[in-house]
């Protein structure tokens, strides 16, 4: 009489998990080669820059160093879209929690820099629970690889600031004709403000909303001063 294997189960249950193990291996190594080279590396391209060539839009956009983006630019965005950027580890848990009481009213959300940089290099618009996961999972790879300031500084060019002009120097020269160096603190609240819809709102020719959320950062970046920037 043949004796049942009792084998098996351990066996497969060994091969379930070498298979997880493996594929949790593929996942990080994927995600490393994503991330990392771009710690020290200009990204060439963004998926948001894709999205627009797949649609047969141009685009502009010139990689400018964070040395050659005025203080005033880097101010008023941080002003506009997260106060807590040098302190945070990539989400703004209050913010997070206003957002669900509020989330009828609020327009915004509570994306913090870091997770904008991540939906917008690596992801696509919407909302879905698919898209954020991937977003707070490339955020935190952003978080724990790069220094704050690399995250800004890809931020600022790969960022929208109007209709196919992604970028601080491509900004800065299209809409007011000078290097992103010499923006002055309005015309960096102007960039700033906007941010949550470049492709509606306009900072060369702004609306009566957009001025007065520019007039609003500037005085978020006032009260903030250079210290806070000089800390990053």
């Amino acid at each position: 009489m043949t004796k049942p294997r009792r084998g098996r189960p351990r066996s497969f249950g060994r091969r379930v998990i070498g298979f997880a193990l493996k594929l949790v291996a593929l996942v990080l190594l994927v995600s490393a080669a994503l991330v990392l080279p771009w710690r020290w590396l200009p990204p060439p391209t963004s998926a948001f820059m894709l999205r627009e060539r797949v649609a047969g839009r141009g685009i502009y956009q010139r990689w400018t160093p964070y040395p050659a983006i005025s203080r005033n630019l880097v101010l008023c965005v941080i002003a506009a879209e997260d106060q807590k950027f040098a302190a945070h580890n990539g989400f703004d848990v209050d913010a997070i929690v206003r957002a669900v009481e509020e989330r009828r009213r609020n327009k915004r959300g509570a994306s913090t820099i870091s997770q904008q940089l991540a939906k917008n290099l690596y992801l696509w618009p919407g909302r879905s629970f698919v898209r954020k996961g991937l977003e707070a999972y490339f955020t935190v790879w952003l978080e724990q690889t790069w220094p704050k300031r690399r995250i800004l500084e890809v931020y600022l060019n790969v960022a929208e600031f109007g209709p196919g002009i992604f970028g601080a120097g491509a900004a800065s020269e299209v809409i007011f004709g000078k290097p992103a160096s010499a923006l002055t603190l309005s015309d960096s609240a102007l960039l700033a403000a906007v941010l949550p819809n470049p492709k509606r709102m306009s900072a060369r020719t702004p609306s009566a909303y957009v001025s007065e959320r520019a007039g609003q950062i500037e005085q978020v970046a006032l009260h903030l001063g250079t210290r806070f920037v000089a800390g990053i």
